[in-house]
């Protein structure tokens, strides 16, 4: 009997597929990084970069907030999902130089923007609006929504900087994790 091909690929080549690619990009992220860190070109395009996805990480914990707002049955299994991304936002605030830090007790602006990502936030009635009403496709769209988010961090791996590129490829590969994860079914065997 002839050996003919699967009608649709297997979740086993997807993942290996999207290892593959982030794991090229990081290759990438790692080699000729630019100049100097001191010459002023790198860290400019590191702190756009870093804000870019901290605000898309806030962006995506109002969506969580949101959806546990209108389906707070769904909080025991987002609660460590909603937590990991609050923990990605944290690791993406761009660092306060040294100096900042020793000498002023205020919060700097990175490390307020990650502590407001990390607690709920009251979710606006628009942002209730936007979540659907049954649970399983409030699930799902939480899933769409990081399965985009991983892809667009897979994609700008290739023109972060090293640690930066090392770092969103890290994030982008949870975020496909919870994206499985939203629309698998708990203690199912896979």
């Amino acid at each position: 009997m002839p050996w003919t091909l699967p009608p649709r690929p297997s979740r086993r080549s997807l993942l290996t597929g999207a290892a593959g690619a982030a794991g090229a990009a990081l290759l990438a992220g790692c080699t000729g990084g630019g100049g100097p860190s001191g010459d002023g070109t790198g860290i400019p395009l590191e702190r756009r970069m870093r804000e870019g996805a901290v605000r898309d990480s806030a962006r995506l914990l109002e969506r969580y907030d949101a959806t546990l707002a209108v389906h707070p049955g769904l909080a025991e299994r987002l609660a460590p999902l909603r937590a990991a991304v609050a923990a990605h936002s944290a690791a993406l605030a761009f660092p306060a130089p040294a100096a900042t830090r020793s000498a002023s007790p205020s919060p700097s602006a990175s490390a307020s923007a990650a502590a407001a990502a990390a607690t709920p936030s009251g979710s606006t009635a628009a942002g209730r609006a936007d979540v659907p009403p049954k649970p399983a496709e409030a699930l799902s769209a939480l899933a769409d929504a990081e399965r985009s988010l991983s892809e667009a961090r897979t994609i700008a791996l290739a023109g972060a900087p090293g640690e930066l590129a090392r770092l969103l490829a890290s994030v982008a590969a949870c975020g496909a994790v919870h994206a499985y994860l939203l629309t698998s079914t708990p203690g199912a065997a896979s």
